[in-house]
């Protein structure tokens, strides 16, 4: 995750529901991106390091063990640049540019000048997080297979080159993860500002609810609605289970309900959700958060140095 702002409800069921399962299963590592942001944020950073505590105190909130699992920020572990730069000096340039979501974060990102060296260059250091603790499997959804399938020609070739397979080709875990429309039925995104966040108050939930775009047909309170391209029915199918679905499919298409009370029951389901996380939050002080990422950086860099070791060894560096 990229600390470029508060994480939100797209974070909750599209990543993180899922990594904190994947921690009965897998040794883990779950990286707060520092230098990531940094390519989109390098002209106003001031809120780095505080966006990064937030960041890891939802991780933790949401059920990330960092007793199970290793947690750090990027920026402290500085083996990710040194491989991201050997990384760069094999990478062929035509292969960074065909990432199809390079050219969508420009357009997302507009008015930001990111034509610049380390945006374009940001899949290869993707790669270098991966490939420095050797990782077997990747959590990814569809949108993401093309930068997992950069990482594995990256490592591949490295590894021909040099005649040693030092990294495994890390093999996709599929999400099939519900995608969650931002309050605007745009994307979700923290650039548009159109989210419901993991720290909101049962206040700002409700308030940020009553502005959601419902169905534009209805107008009414006796007009049957189309609960399928109202994106407050989207989120009652992720948030509610199957049997609310129906529930509120019945209310829209028999005008029973109002949209103003739809939008009520919703707020109330989406708080009752955020509970417990906005409870365990509150437990975590800034210094608890600064003491699991200091460990956390020491668990990775003993695993990112025994990369690293191997590697310069390969390359014939200085030791």
């Amino acid at each position: 995750m990229r600390p470029t702002g508060k994480l939100h409800l797209g974070h909750l069921v599209g990543a993180l529901h899922n990594w904190v399962n994947l921690q009965d299963t897998y040794h883990c590592f779950y990286m707060i991106a520092d230098w990531h942001a940094l390519m989109s944020e390098y002209e106003k950073p001031s809120a780095m390091a505080e966006n990064s505590l937030e960041v890891a105190r939802d991780f933790i909130a949401s059920g990330i063990d960092p007793e199970r699992s290793v947690v750090f920020v990027q920026s402290q572990v500085p083996e990710h640049l040194e491989l991201a730069m050997i990384f760069g000096d094999l990478t062929p340039l035509a292969w960074v540019e065909r990432c199809p979501t390079y050219k969508e974060q420009l357009r997302e990102l507009s008015g930001r000048e990111l034509t610049t060296y380390g945006f374009l260059g940001y899949p290869v250091l993707q790669a270098a997080d991966i490939a420095l603790y050797r990782a077997d499997a990747v959590p990814v959804g569809v949108d993401q297979l093309p930068h997992l399938e950069l990482t594995r020609e990256i490592v591949r070739r490295f590894n021909s080159l040099y005649g040693k397979k030092v990294f495994p080709e890390p093999e996709p875990l599929m999400t099939s993860t519900p995608k969650l429309l931002g309050l605007d039925n745009r994307k979700m995104s923290k650039s548009y500002g159109n989210f419901i966040a993991l720290s909101d108050t049962p206040e700002t939930i409700a308030k940020k609810v009553t502005q959601m775009i419902t169905d534009p047909e209805r107008i009414r309170l006796a007009d049957k609605g189309h609960p399928d391209i109202c994106s407050v029915f989207s989120y009652f199918s992720t948030f509610g289970g199957a049997v609310m679905q129906e529930d509120v499919r019945d209310w829209c298409e028999g005008a029973k309900t109002g949209c103003t009370e739809c939008k009520k029951r919703l707020a109330h389901m989406v708080t009752e959700q955020l509970a417990p996380i906005r409870e365990r939050r509150k437990a975590l002080t800034d210094a608890k958060i600064k003491e699991v990422l200091h460990h956390g950086a020491k668990k990775a860099r003993e695993a990112a140095s025994q990369t690293m070791d191997e590697v310069r060894k390969l390359l014939h560096l200085a030791a």
